[in-house]
């Protein structure tokens, strides 16, 4: 098992078909031990999506907008004696005023909301939690979504996925000499409760199926569980800074694969 003896923190777990979700569950299974987050109302989500692993992870508070919240979490996993070898961030959250086609009008406050929560918050986290990780390094992995790109809709979480991407690659310049890695997967677009608040979602798996080269289950979040795993696992001991994609290939072709039909 990939992670057989190791402690992994996951942020961002609401409902079982969540991507943070498919990372504690793949994580469990390699024999990792898991500890989520959540705060707020968010937590009876949580809660009740937590039942569904085995074991039942505790569940830390964690508010990535109060900066209090890092340093009690960081204390409790101290006082806990438990060592982060690995952290999932899976947060991401923009108001609807910075979605939906109003890129153009968004004000500051919505646009800083976005990018605090979905950016930002992965540097406090594991700066917080750095001097909880091993002498001998550990492993920080981030969900995001092709920012290359503008998408219909997705406006300023669009940018705050950017500013991710460089976020990966900064903590990856900075905390390489404590051989930790930081990463982040692109995954293709999954039915989760976050996408339903993205005008035209549901049309994002369709077009990713249709030209995916090896075709996307926007149902199936187990392919990106399980690439997040292997980046947390030895199996990518001089990886970092980058981004994986998990999208069936769709970033990769300018146009959908011509088949068979096609060509006669």
């Amino acid at each position: 098992m990939l992670l057989q003896g190791r402690r992994v923190l996951v942020t961002g777990v609401l409902t079982p078909a969540s991507l943070p979700f498919a990372a504690a569950r793949q994580a469990q299974i390699d024999g990792a031990e898991v500890i989520l987050t959540s705060f707020g109302r968010a937590m009876r989500l949580t809660e009740r999506t937590a039942a569904r692993l085995s074991p039942k992870p505790d569940i830390l508070e964690l508010d990535v907008n109060r900066d209090e919240d890092f340093a009690a979490l960081a204390a409790e996993l101290e006082q806990r004696k438990w060592q982060v070898d690995g952290i999932v961030h899976g947060v991401a959250f923009a108001p609807t005023e910075a979605l939906g086609g109003a890129f153009l009008s968004t004000p500051w406050e919505a646009a800083a909301i976005a990018l605090r929560t979905s950016a930002y918050s992965l540097k406090q986290l594991v700066v917080a939690l750095e001097p909880s990780m091993p002498v001998e390094g550990g492993s920080v992995v981030t969900i995001d979504f092709d920012a290359t790109v503008a998408w219909p809709g997705y406006d300023w979480m669009g940018v705050s996925k950017a500013a991710l991407e460089a976020v990966v690659r900064y903590l990856a310049q900075y905390l390489g000499p404590r051989r930790i890695r930081v990463n982040a997967v692109s995954a293709g677009p999954v039915f989760t409760v976050s996408a339903k608040g993205i005008a035209g979602f549901p049309t994002f798996p369709e077009l990713f199926d249709r030209q995916a080269p090896l075709g996307w289950d926007g149902r199936d979040p187990e392919p990106v569980g399980k690439a997040i795993v292997a980046l947390l696992s030895d199996y990518f001991p001089a990886t970092t800074g980058e981004i994986i994609h998990v999208d069936g290939g769709y970033h990769a072709v300018g146009a959908s694969a011509i088949g068979p039909a096609d060509t006669e």
